[in-house]
């Protein structure tokens, strides 16, 4: 026996796609090169592919000890987990290094298209990419509008398509990209349909357990009788995985969110904001749970009610029933503190002068059945109330829809 294991040959087979070959070859030095980053990343890849996922985690891990930004390796140990049914531990896994926007809401599909752009990367592909397109339709019902009580019914037809891009560098650098088109048409011919185009480009670098990126995102909304809202976000965040089953987010932003036209220009302001979250992998990682917060002043605005501080928190369930069927729960809150005294018109609930004070909820699920590859239908409900001491502020809305939906 050779005192050395032949790295180049199993390089070689595991290029080939031997794998069967290249494990045989290697297994016996697994004791006396134990800490070398290639071995452990040639075994480990070699295991996973012959069906051995608890001894590709193995050795995956003993890379990542001895190269702790190897990206092969990150992506590596995200497929393992993958592989033993922890979908969330794998998509934290995969998040050290990947970013994809705009994913279904069903954990295990989630872990499913990240792990096949790890694949890709496997194999040598630089550029990773995902897309989907989605179509459906729901009822709109707004059962109170400020000061119109009447309750509003419209049916409405919704259309979306989209995609990501990671384009790996060396050094564990990546140029991250998306792009999110959504329509919605709605019956009522008073009311105007929804058009929205939301893109992000932004440069990340893996350090690690740890993601950094930088970036700017924006978005196009129409807004009825040729106005439009244009956003524009300047960002930067870190994403840490703490172990297996945890991982955090901070980052910062500062956005101005424009209305270059008509009665809405007023509503012009600059944003600045905090922002962290953290997630949690529940039940052997068949399910996940994320709680965000964030909190920042929108300032510069000719708005009635001038400059605003706002805070609020956001959590989020989503778990796996089956391998087919998952499904998710999430619930929004936001608190808006304005800085313009006013005198409350009939119906405030202002006290002679004061400022305004909203809070605002939302309160949402649903169920996504994959009942074939890369297709998915998936039932939503969301719930929206806000709450406001100005009478023509507060609203309320229940919308019910189904999505069929493509992943590419």
């Amino acid at each position: 026996m050779a005192a050395d294991p032949d790295l180049p040959r199993a390089r070689q087979w595991v290029g080939e796609g031997n794998y069967q070959a290249a494990y045989e070859l290697l297994l016996p030095f697994e004791v006396s090169a134990k800490a070398d980053a290639e071995f452990n990343l040639l075994l480990g890849e070699a295991a996973l592919r012959t069906e051995r996922a608890e001894q590709a985690k193995i050795f995956f891990e003993r890379s990542l000890a001895a190269s702790p930004s190897s990206v092969d390796a990150h992506l590596g140990l995200g497929r393992a987990y993958l592989a033993l049914g922890d979908y969330a531990s794998a998509k934290i896994e995969f998040e050290t290094v990947l970013r994809f926007d705009d994913l279904p809401t069903d954990l295990h599909q989630q872990a499913e298209i990240y792990a096949e752009a790890a694949r890709g990367y496997a194999e040598g592909k630089r550029l990773l990419a995902s897309g989907y397109a989605i179509l459906g339709g729901g009822n709109y019902r707004a059962s109170a509008r400020g000061t119109i009580p009447e309750a509003e019914n419209d049916r409405f037809f919704a259309a979306r398509v989209g995609g990501n891009l990671n384009y790996e560098l060396a050094d564990g650098y990546a140029l991250n990209g998306s792009l999110d088109y959504r329509f919605r048409d709605y019956d009522n011919a008073n009311r105007r349909n929804d058009s929205d185009l939301r893109w992000n480009g932004a440069v990340s670098r893996n350090v690690g357990e740890g993601n950094w990126a930088a970036g700017l995102r924006g978005r196009v909304s129409y807004r009825g009788d040729g106005q439009y809202r244009n956003d524009f976000v300047l960002y930067g965040n870190y994403r840490l995985r703490l172990d297996p089953d945890n991982q955090v987010t901070v980052g910062a932003e500062i956005a101005q969110r424009r209305y270059p036209t008509g009665p809405l220009r007023e509503r012009t302001r600059n944003i600045a904001g905090l922002n962290g979250s953290w997630t949690h992998a529940l039940l052997d990682g068949k399910a996940s749970f994320t709680l965000d917060g964030f909190a920042g002043r929108e300032f510069n605005t000719q708005r009635p009610d001038g400059d605003a501080n706002f805070f609020g928190l956001s959590p989020r369930l989503n778990f796996t029933i089956s391998d087919k069927l998952g499904g998710f729960v999430f619930g929004w809150w936001q608190n808006d503190r304005y800085n313009v005294e006013l005198l409350g018109a009939p119906g405030d609930s202002l006290v002679g002068i004061g400022t305004r004070n909203d809070n605002l909820y939302e309160v949402g699920g649903g169920l996504t059945w994959q009942f074939a590859p890369r297709w998915s239908l998936n039932p939503e409900i969301l719930y929206i109330h806000d709450q406001s001491n100005i009478l023509a502020a507060n609203y309320s809305s229940t919308e019910i829809w189904i999505t069929l939906r493509w992943d590419f």
